[in-house]
């Protein structure tokens, strides 16, 4: 499965960013999809996910009402709205494939798309 995400920039504090993340030649299989991002220094941070069945997204809460998945199935898209973004959002962010139920419950995604930088100026 390969992924590419984009969308990635620098914006100002307060302000907003869509990602995208696309999965070329391909419907949504699997089980679902998500996205994560690490910070200079940190590891590597769960952001949320959506399983195909289940249609609603799950979001950590350090994001919580900030931030919104969503999907294109006619594009074979996902997206990430990110509203209100802080200094700290800064990271490379990176979109994931879940292929599995188990994998998903984990949080463990099983592909990684390529990351894409989005900097936050205060």
């Amino acid at each position: 499965v390969q992924l590419q995400a984009s969308g990635g920039g620098l914006v100002r504090a307060g302000g907003s960013l869509t990602l995208s993340c696309a999965a070329p030649g391909r419907t949504f299989s699997g089980y679902g999809m998500g996205w994560f991002r690490q910070a200079p220094g940190k590891e590597r941070e769960f952001l949320g996910r959506i399983a195909w069945s289940l249609g609603s997204p799950a979001y950590a809460d350090s994001v919580k009402g900030r931030f919104t998945i969503s999907r294109d199935n006619a594009k074979n898209m996902m997206f990430l709205q990110m509203h209100g973004l802080r200094p700290e959002d800064t990271a490379l962010y990176v979109c994931a494939y879940y292929s599995n139920r188990a994998l998903y419950a984990a949080k463990n995604p099983n592909y990684w798309g390529q990351e894409t930088l989005v900097t936050v100026s205060s």
